[in-house]
Protein backbone atom coordinates (compact mmCIF):
# COMPACT_ATOMS: atom_id res chain seq x y z
CA UNK A 1 0.00 0.00 0.00
CA UNK A 2 1.20 3.38 -1.08
CA UNK A 3 1.59 6.00 1.83
CA UNK A 4 -0.07 9.32 0.32
CA UNK A 5 1.14 12.43 3.08
CA UNK A 6 -0.04 16.24 3.25
CA UNK A 7 -3.38 15.35 1.12
CA UNK A 8 -5.95 17.87 1.11
CA UNK A 9 -9.33 16.14 2.25
CA UNK A 10 -11.04 19.52 1.13
CA UNK A 11 -9.89 22.16 -1.46
CA UNK A 12 -11.21 25.15 -3.18
CA UNK A 13 -9.97 25.32 -7.04
CA UNK A 14 -9.65 28.94 -7.77
CA UNK A 15 -10.03 29.27 -11.73
CA UNK A 16 -9.60 32.33 -11.47
CA UNK A 17 -13.76 33.73 -11.79
CA UNK A 18 -16.08 33.17 -9.30
CA UNK A 19 -18.54 30.83 -11.98
CA UNK A 20 -15.88 28.78 -12.99
CA UNK A 21 -13.97 27.58 -9.64
CA UNK A 22 -15.05 24.22 -7.49
CA UNK A 23 -14.42 22.17 -4.49
CA UNK A 24 -12.06 19.44 -4.43
CA UNK A 25 -12.09 16.70 -2.29
CA UNK A 26 -10.96 13.18 -1.68
CA UNK A 27 -13.88 10.41 -2.43
CA UNK A 28 -13.32 9.10 1.25
CA UNK A 29 -15.65 5.91 -0.24
CA UNK A 30 -12.72 4.48 -2.00
CA UNK A 31 -9.93 4.71 0.58
CA UNK A 32 -7.65 2.97 1.75
CA UNK A 33 -7.38 0.79 -1.80
CA UNK A 34 -7.62 3.64 -3.88
CA UNK A 35 -6.81 7.61 -3.40
CA UNK A 36 -9.00 9.56 -5.81
CA UNK A 37 -10.18 13.22 -5.76
CA UNK A 38 -13.67 14.24 -7.05
CA UNK A 39 -14.61 17.65 -7.98
CA UNK A 40 -17.62 18.99 -7.23
CA UNK A 41 -17.99 21.55 -9.44
CA UNK A 42 -22.34 21.68 -9.40
CA UNK A 43 -24.21 21.87 -5.92
CA UNK A 44 -25.84 18.47 -6.70
CA UNK A 45 -22.37 16.80 -6.82
CA UNK A 46 -21.65 18.57 -3.35
CA UNK A 47 -24.94 17.24 -1.91
CA UNK A 48 -24.31 13.93 -3.60
CA UNK A 49 -20.99 13.60 -2.02
CA UNK A 50 -22.18 14.64 1.56
CA UNK A 51 -25.23 12.03 1.21
CA UNK A 52 -23.07 9.35 0.02
CA UNK A 53 -20.13 9.53 2.30
CA UNK A 54 -17.73 10.76 0.19
CA UNK A 55 -17.16 13.32 2.61
CA UNK A 56 -17.94 12.76 6.02
CA UNK A 57 -16.74 13.91 9.39
CA UNK A 58 -19.11 16.74 11.00
CA UNK A 59 -16.47 19.22 10.68
CA UNK A 60 -15.80 18.48 6.90
CA UNK A 61 -19.28 18.22 5.74
CA UNK A 62 -19.86 21.97 7.64
CA UNK A 63 -16.95 23.13 5.36
CA UNK A 64 -18.08 21.27 2.24
CA UNK A 65 -21.32 22.79 2.27
CA UNK A 66 -20.34 26.18 2.90
CA UNK A 67 -18.41 26.04 -0.23
CA UNK A 68 -21.42 24.24 -2.10
CA UNK A 69 -23.68 27.32 -1.02
CA UNK A 70 -20.80 29.03 -3.00
CA UNK A 71 -21.46 26.40 -6.06
CA UNK A 72 -24.85 26.79 -5.67
CA UNK A 73 -24.94 30.49 -6.76
CA UNK A 74 -22.66 30.00 -9.38
CA UNK A 75 -25.24 29.75 -12.37
CA UNK A 76 -26.88 33.33 -11.51
CA UNK A 77 -22.92 34.51 -12.57
CA UNK A 78 -22.20 32.73 -15.62
CA UNK A 79 -21.12 35.00 -18.89
CA UNK A 80 -20.48 37.74 -16.55
CA UNK A 81 -23.66 38.73 -15.60
CA UNK A 82 -24.80 39.45 -12.18
CA UNK A 83 -28.34 39.06 -10.85
CA UNK A 84 -31.08 41.19 -9.13
CA UNK A 85 -30.63 41.36 -5.09
CA UNK A 86 -33.91 39.76 -4.69
CA UNK A 87 -32.51 36.50 -7.41
CA UNK A 88 -29.55 36.57 -4.80
CA UNK A 89 -31.38 35.84 -1.97
CA UNK A 90 -34.34 33.64 -3.86
CA UNK A 91 -31.36 31.33 -4.58
CA UNK A 92 -29.15 31.73 -1.66
CA UNK A 93 -32.43 30.26 0.71
CA UNK A 94 -32.87 27.43 -1.86
CA UNK A 95 -30.02 26.23 -1.72
CA UNK A 96 -29.42 26.65 1.72
CA UNK A 97 -32.86 24.54 2.16
CA UNK A 98 -31.37 21.80 -0.41
CA UNK A 99 -27.91 21.22 1.34
CA UNK A 100 -29.51 21.13 4.59
CA UNK A 101 -31.23 18.24 3.34
CA UNK A 102 -28.52 15.81 2.68
CA UNK A 103 -28.13 14.39 6.18
CA UNK A 104 -30.09 15.44 9.32
CA UNK A 105 -27.92 14.73 12.16
CA UNK A 106 -23.96 16.20 12.15
CA UNK A 107 -25.11 20.15 13.62
CA UNK A 108 -22.01 21.81 11.74
CA UNK A 109 -23.62 20.92 8.93
CA UNK A 110 -26.21 23.43 9.76
CA UNK A 111 -23.90 25.65 11.86
CA UNK A 112 -21.89 26.45 8.53
CA UNK A 113 -24.79 26.86 5.88
CA UNK A 114 -26.79 29.47 8.56
CA UNK A 115 -23.33 31.48 9.18
CA UNK A 116 -23.11 31.85 5.49
CA UNK A 117 -26.62 32.75 5.42
CA UNK A 118 -26.29 35.22 8.48
CA UNK A 119 -23.48 36.65 6.47
CA UNK A 120 -25.48 37.75 3.45
CA UNK A 121 -28.32 38.45 5.43
CA UNK A 122 -26.04 41.37 7.48
CA UNK A 123 -25.14 42.70 4.47
CA UNK A 124 -28.48 42.88 2.30
CA UNK A 125 -28.68 46.06 0.92
CA UNK A 126 -24.85 47.46 1.36
CA UNK A 127 -23.34 45.99 -1.66
CA UNK A 128 -23.64 44.01 -4.69
CA UNK A 129 -24.59 40.54 -5.51
CA UNK A 130 -21.25 39.96 -6.67
CA UNK A 131 -19.29 41.69 -3.88
CA UNK A 132 -21.76 39.71 -2.04
CA UNK A 133 -20.73 36.29 -3.19
CA UNK A 134 -16.65 36.97 -3.42
CA UNK A 135 -17.78 37.80 0.72
CA UNK A 136 -19.25 34.27 0.97
CA UNK A 137 -16.75 32.65 -0.50
CA UNK A 138 -14.13 34.31 1.79
CA UNK A 139 -16.35 33.27 4.46
CA UNK A 140 -16.41 29.82 3.23
CA UNK A 141 -12.67 29.64 3.24
CA UNK A 142 -12.15 31.31 6.61
CA UNK A 143 -14.78 28.21 8.02
CA UNK A 144 -12.17 26.28 6.10
CA UNK A 145 -9.20 27.84 8.06
CA UNK A 146 -10.98 28.11 11.37
CA UNK A 147 -11.04 24.50 11.54
CA UNK A 148 -7.25 23.79 10.81
CA UNK A 149 -6.53 25.89 13.94
CA UNK A 150 -9.66 24.42 16.21
CA UNK A 151 -8.28 20.62 14.85
CA UNK A 152 -4.44 21.82 16.59
CA UNK A 153 -5.70 23.45 19.87
CA UNK A 154 -8.02 20.09 20.16
CA UNK A 155 -4.95 17.93 19.61
CA UNK A 156 -3.24 20.05 22.19
CA UNK A 157 -5.57 20.33 25.12
CA UNK A 158 -5.85 16.02 24.26
CA UNK A 159 -2.58 15.17 24.31
CA UNK A 160 -2.08 16.57 28.01
CA UNK A 161 -4.64 13.67 28.78
CA UNK A 162 -2.25 11.38 27.36
CA UNK A 163 0.62 9.74 29.05
CA UNK A 164 3.94 8.51 27.53
CA UNK A 165 3.48 4.56 26.32
CA UNK A 166 -0.45 4.91 26.57
CA UNK A 167 -2.30 2.12 25.06
CA UNK A 168 -5.40 4.11 23.39
CA UNK A 169 -8.79 3.12 21.53
CA UNK A 170 -10.96 5.03 19.12
CA UNK A 171 -14.06 4.40 17.57
CA UNK A 172 -14.93 5.53 13.33
CA UNK A 173 -13.07 8.07 12.04
CA UNK A 174 -12.25 11.39 13.49
CA UNK A 175 -9.30 12.51 11.76
CA UNK A 176 -7.79 14.74 9.11
CA UNK A 177 -10.46 12.88 7.02
CA UNK A 178 -13.17 14.10 8.92
CA UNK A 179 -11.81 18.16 9.28
CA UNK A 180 -9.58 20.42 7.67
CA UNK A 181 -6.45 19.17 8.64
CA UNK A 182 -5.59 17.28 11.55
CA UNK A 183 -9.05 15.95 13.09
CA UNK A 184 -10.68 15.68 16.25
CA UNK A 185 -9.98 12.51 18.61
CA UNK A 186 -7.01 11.75 16.29
CA UNK A 187 -5.92 15.27 16.87
CA UNK A 188 -5.18 14.10 20.13
CA UNK A 189 -2.72 11.60 18.96
CA UNK A 190 -1.20 13.23 16.34
CA UNK A 191 -0.18 16.21 18.95
CA UNK A 192 0.58 13.33 21.76
CA UNK A 193 3.52 11.96 19.16
CA UNK A 194 4.61 14.89 17.96
CA UNK A 195 5.20 15.54 21.95
CA UNK A 196 7.48 12.95 21.65
CA UNK A 197 4.95 10.26 23.48
CA UNK A 198 5.15 6.92 22.30
CA UNK A 199 1.29 5.72 21.97
CA UNK A 200 -0.50 2.45 20.63
CA UNK A 201 -3.90 3.21 19.15
CA UNK A 202 -6.47 0.09 19.20
CA UNK A 203 -8.95 0.93 15.73
CA UNK A 204 -12.29 -0.54 15.79
CA UNK A 205 -13.31 -1.43 12.48
CA UNK A 206 -16.59 0.34 13.20
CA UNK A 207 -19.40 -1.43 11.26
CA UNK A 208 -21.03 -1.59 8.81
CA UNK A 209 -19.58 0.94 6.95
CA UNK A 210 -15.68 0.10 8.20
CA UNK A 211 -14.63 3.77 8.92
CA UNK A 212 -12.31 2.78 11.42
CA UNK A 213 -10.89 0.11 9.24
CA UNK A 214 -10.67 1.77 6.12
CA UNK A 215 -9.91 5.07 7.25
CA UNK A 216 -8.45 5.49 10.65
CA UNK A 217 -6.30 2.61 10.10
CA UNK A 218 -4.94 4.66 7.18
CA UNK A 219 -4.44 7.37 8.64
CA UNK A 220 -2.57 6.55 11.75
CA UNK A 221 -0.93 4.15 9.86
CA UNK A 222 0.51 6.50 7.11
CA UNK A 223 1.53 8.96 10.06
CA UNK A 224 3.19 6.31 12.02
CA UNK A 225 1.72 5.96 14.33
CA UNK A 226 1.36 1.99 16.06
CA UNK A 227 -2.19 0.92 15.08
CA UNK A 228 -4.05 -2.31 15.79
CA UNK A 229 -7.41 -2.91 13.97
CA UNK A 230 -10.05 -4.56 15.96
CA UNK A 231 -13.29 -5.74 15.00
CA UNK A 232 -15.89 -3.68 17.20
CA UNK A 233 -16.75 -6.52 19.55
CA UNK A 234 -13.33 -6.86 20.65
CA UNK A 235 -13.07 -3.33 21.90
CA UNK A 236 -14.52 -4.75 26.09
CA UNK A 237 -12.42 -7.60 25.61
CA UNK A 238 -9.37 -5.53 25.07
CA UNK A 239 -9.93 -3.32 27.79
CA UNK A 240 -10.98 -6.27 30.60
CA UNK A 241 -7.33 -7.59 29.13
CA UNK A 242 -5.90 -4.12 30.29
CA UNK A 243 -4.84 -2.97 27.04
CA UNK A 244 -6.37 0.40 26.87
CA UNK A 245 -5.43 3.65 29.29
CA UNK A 246 -8.34 5.73 27.73
CA UNK A 247 -10.38 5.95 24.72
CA UNK A 248 -10.92 8.65 22.06
CA UNK A 249 -14.04 9.32 20.23
CA UNK A 250 -15.38 12.40 18.17
CA UNK A 251 -18.94 13.60 17.88
CA UNK A 252 -21.09 14.61 15.36
CA UNK A 253 -23.59 16.87 17.62
CA UNK A 254 -23.48 17.45 21.37
CA UNK A 255 -26.47 18.25 23.15
CA UNK A 256 -26.67 21.18 26.09
CA UNK A 257 -26.40 18.77 28.94
CA UNK A 258 -23.20 17.16 27.26
CA UNK A 259 -24.99 13.90 25.27
CA UNK A 260 -23.26 13.11 22.26
CA UNK A 261 -24.22 11.58 19.07
CA UNK A 262 -21.26 9.70 16.92
CA UNK A 263 -20.86 6.99 14.57
CA UNK A 264 -23.41 4.38 15.54
CA UNK A 265 -20.98 1.59 18.20
CA UNK A 266 -19.91 4.53 19.95
CA UNK A 267 -22.44 4.04 23.00
CA UNK A 268 -21.57 0.36 23.32
CA UNK A 269 -17.85 1.39 23.95
CA UNK A 270 -18.45 3.97 26.24
CA UNK A 271 -20.47 1.62 28.50
CA UNK A 272 -17.60 -1.11 28.17
CA UNK A 273 -15.06 1.88 29.16
CA UNK A 274 -17.05 2.63 32.25
CA UNK A 275 -17.87 -1.37 33.27
CA UNK A 276 -13.87 -1.49 33.06
CA UNK A 277 -12.69 1.70 34.81
CA UNK A 278 -11.06 3.21 31.23
CA UNK A 279 -11.63 7.21 30.75
CA UNK A 280 -13.93 7.95 27.90
CA UNK A 281 -13.37 11.12 26.46
CA UNK A 282 -15.02 12.83 23.22
CA UNK A 283 -13.12 15.63 21.23
CA UNK A 284 -15.04 18.36 19.26
CA UNK A 285 -14.90 21.49 18.42
CA UNK A 286 -17.38 24.35 20.26
CA UNK A 287 -19.40 24.73 16.73
CA UNK A 288 -20.59 20.99 17.39
CA UNK A 289 -22.38 21.45 20.55
CA UNK A 290 -26.29 22.81 20.10
CA UNK A 291 -27.87 24.63 22.60
CA UNK A 292 -30.91 23.95 21.30
CA UNK A 293 -31.69 20.51 22.33
CA UNK A 294 -31.80 19.97 25.88
CA UNK A 295 -30.27 16.33 25.77
CA UNK A 296 -29.54 13.09 23.56
CA UNK A 297 -32.93 12.29 23.31
CA UNK A 298 -33.89 14.90 21.09
CA UNK A 299 -30.60 14.49 18.55
CA UNK A 300 -32.47 13.22 15.33
CA UNK A 301 -30.45 10.09 14.25
CA UNK A 302 -30.30 9.61 10.78
CA UNK A 303 -31.14 5.95 9.52
CA UNK A 304 -29.29 4.53 6.34
CA UNK A 305 -29.84 2.08 3.38
CA UNK A 306 -30.40 -1.84 4.51
CA UNK A 307 -28.50 -2.76 2.35
CA UNK A 308 -25.57 -1.30 3.50
CA UNK A 309 -25.72 -4.07 6.40
CA UNK A 310 -27.10 -7.09 3.96
CA UNK A 311 -25.07 -6.78 1.21
CA UNK A 312 -22.06 -4.37 2.22
CA UNK A 313 -19.37 -3.11 -0.21
CA UNK A 314 -21.09 -5.64 -2.71
CA UNK A 315 -21.38 -8.95 -0.97
CA UNK A 316 -24.24 -10.29 0.10
CA UNK A 317 -24.18 -11.68 3.86
CA UNK A 318 -27.68 -11.66 4.35
CA UNK A 319 -31.14 -12.70 2.84
CA UNK A 320 -32.57 -9.65 0.60
CA UNK A 321 -35.73 -9.56 2.39
CA UNK A 322 -35.12 -10.00 5.59
CA UNK A 323 -36.02 -6.60 7.36
CA UNK A 324 -32.79 -4.38 8.82
CA UNK A 325 -33.03 -1.41 11.63
CA UNK A 326 -29.42 0.78 10.25
CA UNK A 327 -29.44 3.65 12.59
CA UNK A 328 -26.07 5.96 11.37
CA UNK A 329 -25.61 7.15 15.03
CA UNK A 330 -26.35 6.57 18.63
CA UNK A 331 -25.82 9.20 21.86
CA UNK A 332 -23.45 8.77 24.63
CA UNK A 333 -24.79 9.96 27.77
CA UNK A 334 -23.13 12.49 29.08
CA UNK A 335 -22.46 10.32 32.45
CA UNK A 336 -20.41 8.16 30.57
CA UNK A 337 -18.42 10.72 29.30
CA UNK A 338 -15.02 11.69 31.84
CA UNK A 339 -14.13 14.76 29.05
CA UNK A 340 -15.46 16.84 26.05
CA UNK A 341 -11.86 17.70 24.46
CA UNK A 342 -12.72 21.61 23.00
CA UNK A 343 -10.35 24.23 21.46
CA UNK A 344 -10.88 25.98 24.91
CA UNK A 345 -9.88 23.54 27.06
CA UNK A 346 -11.73 20.49 28.33
CA UNK A 347 -15.30 20.06 29.81
CA UNK A 348 -15.33 18.11 32.91
CA UNK A 349 -17.27 16.61 34.75
CA UNK A 350 -19.64 17.11 31.82
CA UNK A 351 -22.84 18.46 33.13
CA UNK A 352 -25.01 21.17 31.80
CA UNK A 353 -23.41 23.72 33.98
CA UNK A 354 -19.91 22.94 32.69
CA UNK A 355 -20.82 22.96 29.03
CA UNK A 356 -21.96 26.00 28.99
CA UNK A 357 -19.52 27.83 30.88
CA UNK A 358 -17.27 26.29 28.17
CA UNK A 359 -19.42 27.92 25.25
CA UNK A 360 -19.64 30.95 27.19
CA UNK A 361 -15.99 31.79 26.73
Amino acid sequence: MTQYKNVETLDWVDAGEFSQSWLRMIDQTLLPVELKMLDCRTMETVWEAIKMLRVRGAPAIGIAAAYGLCIGLQPLFVDGNEPSESEFFAKLKTSHDYLAGSRPTAVNLFWALDRMFSKAESLRGQMAPGLLAATLLAEAKAIHEEDRQICRAIGNHGAALVKDGDSLLTHCNAGGLATADYGTALAVFFAATEQGKKIHVFADETRPLLQGARLTSWELWQRGIDVTLICDSMAALVMRQGKVNAVFVGADRIAANGDAANKIGTYGVAVAAKAHGVPFYVAAPVSTFDMTIADGSLIPIEERDPDEIRCGFGTRTAPAEVRVYNPAFDVTPAELITGIVTEHGVISPVNRENVAMMLAK
